[in-house]
């Protein structure tokens, strides 16, 4: 190409404007390019008001930077290219020519846009990274560079075990299926760089890519869809989380073997680990939001260890409250014969030394009714001390529904059940987590 073939590109990219291609001028320098000049309008797509322009698509993902679980998105920067063929770009020969980027505002291009994306940009260091390409059978290759940030829909009810699937979806804003079509460069090889991927909490298991279509009011317009499965990696949070709680709930356990009389020890293991864990709760859910409704896996075990922790509390506040109600028990038993001996003494002395002061003053037909009344009075005193006597037996059965004969057993059965019924439910744990 000579000086005059450079100089014509430089004047049509220092114009920008239409008659910059209008006018053959100077393309005619250009050997090859005379097509360009004749009847080009940017405005119109090619096969204007003929059969729907193909465009074929690949992209290659350089990086998925953050995935938010909180907002439910994903960040992605990805090198997206178009192909399609323009029949008034066709010159002649067997080159392909790059034009300077800027020269894209000269010609049509696809309306493409990324669907469900919350904010992207066209990166611009050092120039705009666009690249254009001429093929001399009018094909036009289009490349840019974009970091987009898009909406993923998460089902978080597994977290952290979960598997969510994220889309990254391309359509034409404003060309409809009669106007134009996309389609995939290479089938499910137009997309690179997934293999390659290393992502902080998650691993790439397996991607494809689909042609759909968008159905709106306005009409149906052509769909690229590039699917992919991300499974998380559990580790972190089994060493973060897990496995911290887990051992608090071991730890709850110690209380088992100390004695009953240690009441400062034992309260103050119980409390400890209690506050621990509620704690390891609130940090574990920093991260989210408690306001989208999802009870997580995670919320579950956590749930799960605060329970047999606080169960491990409870525990100590019943075998004290046996040992105490066994001594009241045994302290009952010892002081009732002697309470029982008392009553009988003053119910006799309270019916008899009114009655012989009464006879005494009395005559002795008075003494005679009298005595019918002493009678009768005895008699009532015998039913209140039956009365009392039945009550303080019922309350004393009462008190052995509650009272366990060794308040020791209580410490000697928990050190069995707990950790029996933690090993059980987390078999069920995991099991349905991470197989269902």
């Amino acid at each position: 190409m000579d000086y005059c073939s450079f100089y014509a590109i430089c004047l049509c990219f220092l114009a920008f404007s239409r008659n910059t291609f209008a006018n053959g001028d100077d393309f005619d320098a250009l050997p090859g390019f005379q097509n360009l000049t004749k009847g080009y309008n940017k405005y119109l797509r090619p096969n204007f008001d003929g059969k729907p322009v193909v465009v074929k698509v690949s992209l290659a993902v350089a990086s998925i930077d953050a995935i938010s679980e909180a907002n439910m998105d994903y960040t992605a920067t990805i090198f997206l290219r178009q192909r399609w063929t323009d029949e008034r770009l066709v010159f002649e020969g067997n080159k392909s020519f790059s034009l300077d980027a800027r020269l894209v505002q000269l010609l049509w291009v696809p309306d493409t846009y990324i669907v469900d994306s919350k904010k992207s940009f066209l990166h611009d260091i050092t120039v705009e990274n666009r690249l254009i390409r001429l093929f001399a059978n009018g094909t036009v290759l289009y490349a840019i560079r974009i970091t987009t940030t898009v909406s993923c829909k998460m089902d978080l009810a597994k977290y952290p075990m979960d598997k969510q699937t994220c889309q990254l979806q391309l359509e034409s804003w404003g060309y409809t299926m009669d106007d134009l079509a996309y389609s995939w460069l290479r089938g499910n090889d137009s997309v690179s760089g997934m293999d390659s991927l290393r992502l902080s909490q998650y691993t790439v298991e397996r991607y494809y890519n689909l042609i759909t279509t968008g159905r709106y009011e306005t009409g149906e317009y052509p769909r690229l869809v590039l699917c992919f499965e991300l499974r998380r990696n559990i580790l972190y949070f089994i060493l973060e989380t897990y496995i911290p709680s887990t051992l608090l709930v071991v730890l709850s356990w110690v209380s088992f073997w100390l004695s009953m009389a240690s009441v400062p020890a034992r309260t103050c293991i119980g409390v400890t680990t209690v506050l621990s864990m509620t704690t390891l709760m609130m940090g574990s859910r920093s991260s989210l939001p408690t306001a989208n409704g999802f009870i997580k896996a995670i919320d579950v075990y956590l749930g799960i260890c605060f329970s047999f922790i606080f169960g491990a509390l409870l525990e100590y506040a019943v075998g004290h409250y046996c040992s105490e109600q066994l001594a009241l028990s045994n302290k009952f038993k010892k002081n009732a014969p002697e309470e029982l001996e008392e009553i009988k003494i003053s119910s006799v002395l309270n019916s008899s030394l009114p009655s012989f002061k009464r006879k005494k003053s009395l005559t002795q037909k008075d003494a005679l009714e009298c005595g019918d009344c002493d009678e009768k009075d005895l008699e009532k005193n015998d039913t209140r001390f039956k009365y009392l006597l039945q009550t303080k037996q019922r309350m004393n059965r009462c008190l052995n529904l509650f009272t366990v004969e060794n308040p020791a057993n209580v410490d000697r059965y928990a050190r069995m059940v707990f950790p029996l019924a933690f090993l059980v439910v987390n078999v069920f744990y995991w099991t349905y987590y991470l197989f269902f």
